[in-house]
């Protein structure tokens, strides 16, 4: 039997389920899933038997998103700090995590693991791959920006959380998808991961819709802002380019126009060929992982 779609929502759960839906809903939910270690504390019992309790708890949780409508779920399942953990903390873990995610992967399920991961790394990694595209010859310094740094980042298949709930009651995003983040609405909640309900999901699915206008709003802005910067940055481009040719500083309106849509369409190609170079790059590194491995 599947392990997410197992057991039905209660007929009280599947009445607010709706009531809820009939609002804006988060298309992408990111969980900080905190507490394992010390729930276990709490019942008294083994800290793997903690961290087992919260990987059921993940399965519970994809469950309710999957009633809900919500079309992924992005977890912190290990940040890089993790592995200063005890040596056997962290390999019961390891285990743990792949007994777990074995399952789910069998499950074909809306799930993006961030293992291993800390948000600083992330971006210091998508800026040497953009300076590798320089280096290269494949981009111009230029096409450098906020947008394709987007692109470089291990989530760019991906729409940018709706939603970030950490539990446990800390209020930090311990290096968490720092970027992606910027224009989430943030949930911080007192309950311990493994005892997290479909009541909680609830909650901060409420704070998210009662905040969903001046997020989007703002998230608006920005882009709008975005395109700005870089218009202007393509129209400092032609007005160069024709005072080379030897125009006035207006410049002829047609010629404008044309140069305008060359140094963007040029751009665009650059960009997409770097990008295809950089998944070739990627699929190389991760062969010679594989390899080693083995």
């Amino acid at each position: 039997m599947s392990w997410i779609r197992e057991g039905e929502l209660t007929i009280l759960e599947r009445f607010c389920a709706n009531i809820i839906k009939a609002g804006p809903m988060p298309k992408h939910v990111a969980f900080i899933m905190d507490g394992n270690r010390r729930y276990a504390q709490k019942c008294h019992v083994e800290r793997q038997q903690g961290h087992s309790q919260g990987f059921d708890k993940l399965a519970q949780t994809l469950r309710w998103c999957l009633n809900l409508g919500i079309r992924e779920v992005t977890v912190y399942a290990f940040s890089i700090e993790n592995f200063k953990r005890s040596k056997e903390e962290v390999d019961g873990l390891m285990d743990l995590a792949r007994q777990k995610f074995s399952r789910l992967l069998e499950e074909q399920c809306f799930l993006n693991v961030c293992f291993a991961y800390t948000s600083r790394h992330e971006i210091s990694n998508a800026v040497r791959e953009m300076a590798w595209g320089v280096e290269q010859g494949l981009l111009e310094p230029s096409d450098v920006s906020e947008s394709l740094l987007d692109k470089c980042l291990y989530t760019n298949n991906s729409p940018d959380p709706d939603l970030l709930i950490r539990t446990s009651g800390e209020v930090r995003l311990s290096d968490f998808l720092l970027w992606q983040t910027s224009h989430s609405c943030l949930v911080f909640q007192s309950v311990l991961w493994p005892e997290y309900s479909f009541w909680n999901l609830c909650e901060a699915i409420l704070r998210f819709q009662m905040n969903y206008n001046a997020l989007q709003k703002a998230r608006d802005s920005y882009m709008e802002e975005r395109r700005r910067q870089q218009m202007e940055r393509d129209q400092a481009y032609v007005t160069k380019k024709l005072q080379q040719e030897g125009f006035a500083s207006h410049g002829d309106s047609w010629r404008r126009r044309t140069l305008l849509q060359k140094c963007t369409a040029m751009r665009e190609e650059r960009i997409q060929g770097f990008l295809q170079a950089l998944e070739h790059k990627r699929a190389d590194f991760f062969e010679r992982l594989c390899t080693v491995s083995a």
